[in-house]
């Protein structure tokens, strides 16, 4: 049952995040458009158009801003939620009425696991559609001007690359595709002066690359995923290698959503298993470790009601701190393959775990 005094503290968390949430995000914003408003000045346009597409850059950024610091925006909410019952003297009445401060402090921790929830949220449903966005450049939205291309594997084994890549036309200068050992004809290299991706559709060129001014020689026998159109001409059939993953390179997977993670998994490449296993166990146990860390500065609040708000404040800071040196420790090791990557995902969870329960367990009540 929600009571009034439930009420007051919910709304009191919610106006916390607000605060947080607005200065963090807002820091980042400030910091970031003074570092690089070179690049953002040197657009073509009045000063209004400029302004604009600046808004615009940062309302696209801001959800990825946001997917890096949600765990110790929700933690820092908690915090001063509590702290600020604690300096109003806020516990006295009710501990006085016989209600513990484990209960007092429930609507504080059912706030933090909404606010830990939306962080996954914003990592499926947002994140993977402005994809395109995150990865455009400052001075360059449209995508006309010439990109430097990472590469990357498709599910077949087969590696793409180019000298140059227009995203606006989804278009390589100097394609370059090499076939796996595995493929008929053997590891060989196949180059175009110029290949545009065709997404998929009903007809069956598309999904690939159609290639333009192929060199030779044209492999014997051909791979099953790649079909002669003519001279000079030719289609190549992908399954994930559109231009985007071309682009981004090896780690284009990172703003992928999870269920497309699950799919990369059970695909035969190979190359990237391990960071993908990694990213993708990291992605299931971070609403857990988010919760025990807000359960956690919780609890170091209550240890102490005269400490003051600054200094709780920097404590969390401190917890926060040592979140993120587990969580990229343990993303390290796992990647590197000295553990599994469900053990690399779940060390944090087994380290704040016990922590984290021990500690409210302490609280008097």
């Amino acid at each position: 049952m929600i009571t009034t005094l439930d009420r007051m503290v919910l709304v009191s968390y919610v106006r916390s995040y607000a605060i947080v949430w607005t200065s963090l995000i807002g820091l980042f914003v400030v910091i970031d458009l003074f570092t690089h408003l070179d690049a953002f000045m040197s657009r073509p346009g009045s000063f209004p158009a400029i302004a604009a597409y600046i808004v615009r850059y940062y309302l696209f950024h801001v959800p990825q801003v946001f997917d890096l610091m949600a765990e110790p925006i929700a933690l820092l909410a908690a915090t001063f939620t509590v702290s600020w019952m604690q300096r109003n003297n806020e516990f006295l009445p009710q501990l006085s009425a016989g209600i513990p401060t484990r209960r007092v402090v429930r609507p504080v921790l059912f706030a933090g696991a909404v606010a830990v929830a939306l962080a996954p949220l914003n990592t499926e449903l947002v994140i993977p559609e402005i994809a395109d966005e995150l990865m455009a450049s400052r001075d360059d939205p449209e995508g006309a001007k010439a990109q430097l291309l990472m590469g990357a594997y498709d599910t077949s084994g087969v590696h793409i690359e180019g000298l140059a890549g227009y995203r606006k036309d989804r278009r390589v200068d100097r394609f370059c595709a090499t076939f796996p050992e595995s493929s008929p004809s053997g590891m060989v290299h196949v180059t175009a002066e110029e290949a545009v991706y065709i997404p998929p559709g009903d007809d069956p060129l598309t999904g690939g690359w159609m290639l333009t001014g192929v060199g030779e020689p044209v492999p014997s026998p051909l791979p099953t995923n790649f079909t002669l159109l003519g001279t000079g001409r030719a289609f190549l059939k992908t399954d994930t290698a559109d231009y985007d993953t071309v682009r981004r390179g090896g780690t284009w997977y990172i703003y992928a959503s999870t269920v497309r993670l699950r799919e990369l998994l059970g695909a035969d490449d190979t190359r990237r298993q391990t960071k993908m296993a990694v990213l993708f166990h990291t992605r299931i146990t971070r609403p857990v470790i988010g919760m025990l860390l807000v359960l956690l500065g919780v609890s170091v609040i209550l240890w102490n009601p005269n400490r003051h708000i600054a200094l709780s404040a920097g404590l969390c800071m401190g917890l926060g701190t040592g979140y993120y040196a587990c969580v990229i420790g343990c993303t390290a090791i796992g990647n590197s393959a000295l553990v599994s990557p469900a053990l690399a995902a779940w060390i944090p969870v087994m380290i704040y775990g016990p922590l984290a329960f021990v500690a409210f367990d302490m609280v008097h009540t």
